[in-house]
């Protein structure tokens, strides 16, 4: 299980906006408050921050996140096609449509959006067939 990640990002304002959307459309929500410039998303609250996502603006001793893969996994096909439907409307960029991807196994299911920085940012689920 992840606790946390943490994405050091060029444009804060931008991508918090990209974020929110698309991890929102997942059950994130934006943690309130101030986090010394750092955004934090999280499913539950900054109490049990378990899973949270925290992104903060780069500095020189913070440098820029590059080529960083995240997935989250989602319950189901309709929530993987939520996260890219509103991550493409945030100003993604398509790395890959939903779809069943046999290269990482049968049953698996993602879809893939660069984040404004180029990162790749996944939700995927299993799909059960009987």
């Amino acid at each position: 299980m992840i606790d946390h990640v943490s994405i050091h990002v060029s444009d804060i304002k931008k991508s918090a906006a990209f974020y929110e959307a698309a991890l929102g459309a997942i059950g994130y929500k934006r943690l309130v408050g101030d986090f010394g410039g750092t955004v934090g998303f999280a499913v539950s609250g900054p109490q049990d921050a378990s899973g949270s996502v925290w992104i903060s603006q780069v500095a020189e001793d913070n440098p820029l996140t590059k080529e960083i893969h995240v997935a989250f996994a989602v319950p189901d096909v309709e929530t993987v096609k939520k996260f890219y439907e509103a991550a493409m409307a945030a100003g993604g960029r398509d790395n890959g449509a939903p779809a069943l991807c046999p290269e990482y196994g049968s049953e698996y299911y993602g879809a893939f959006v660069l984040d404004p920085d180029g990162n790749n940012i996944e939700a995927t689920t299993y799909v059960v067939f009987k």
